[in-house]
């Protein structure tokens, strides 16, 4: 947060609050705000404006699956420990910059200076969480940040966050990846065990499946970007095995953006 917080500055658009945003030549019914000063300096009369400071509503999720709990040796933490500092992270920008913020199936949108507190609190507290919460509540001119390795098929993953879509909600899909889950460096007789529902499958040679695995996985992140992108939503990808701060400089930019952004790394 401290890394983000020196860049996190207002919604930089005009309307109700304490911060000038510009000058602008005096219309009619602009007489309350005329600049008296600044238009003594010339031969027009200008209106001073101010930021708008209007509290935005931003709802947070990260995802909290079994495959989330995964964790290589190559990786410093796990995906789900990763999810929950970038989305605390993210609550805790927020709750200082005074807008206010909600988890979907757990709380309702509050405004409080303590809100990555209050929501860890209640994710403690919670018990057992759906693995895909509800969005339907979720309306028009919100934003959400999304955090998972969204690895079910695309498909599902699209149908999920459509609703977001319809209701005209602005996105941000965080990917939380580990190194291994990219670049697949298993060799020899590996078994591998499916977090969510427990099968096994034994390759004998793991090496064999590396290349169709590795274009499998590019390409379903590559067709959720691209989603998102049409959508003007932004999608981002976070590695484990490098800092969370990266992300949320990147999430930053996104939201504070007029128009889409998408991560840098969304198609590494």
């Amino acid at each position: 947060v401290n890394t983000v917080i020196a860049g996190w500055h207002g919604r930089r658009k005009r309307g109700i609050g304490e911060n000038f945003w510009q000058f602008r030549p005096y219309v009619e019914g602009d007489a309350s705000r005329i600049d008296w000063r600044r238009s003594a300096r010339d031969d027009h009369t200008y209106v001073r404006d101010r930021e708008w400071e209007a509290a935005h509503t931003v709802w947070l999720w990260a995802d909290p699956s079994p495959s989330m709990l995964y964790k290589s040796t190559g990786a410093s933490v796990s995906k789900q420990s990763r999810a929950l500092v970038l989305a605390l992270a993210m609550a805790e920008l927020l709750s200082r910059s005074g807008e206010r913020i909600a988890w979907p199936g757990l709380t309702d949108p509050f405004t409080a200076r303590n809100g990555a507190e209050r929501i860890a609190a209640q994710l403690m507290h919670a018990g057992e969480l759906p693995a895909k919460p509800d969005l339907s509540d979720i309306r028009r001119f919100c934003d959400i940040v999304v955090v998972s390795d969204f690895l079910d098929p695309v498909e599902e993953t699209m149908a999920w966050l459509d609703v977001l879509a319809r209701h005209g909600v602005r996105a941000h899909l965080i990917e939380v990846a580990d190194p291994a889950e990219e670049t697949f460096p298993y060799a020899g007789r590996t078994e591998f065990t499916d977090p969510e529902t427990g099968d096994k499958l034994t390759a004998g040679r793991a090496e064999m499946l590396g290349d169709e695995y590795r274009l499998l996985y590019t390409a379903r992140r590559q067709e959720l970007a691209a989603w998102c992108k049409r959508l003007g939503w932004s999608f981002t990808v976070n590695h484990t095995d490098r800092l969370a701060s990266d992300a949320l400089v990147r999430l930053h930019m996104a939201m504070t953006a007029d128009g889409p952004s998408i991560g840098k790394a969304a198609v590494a």
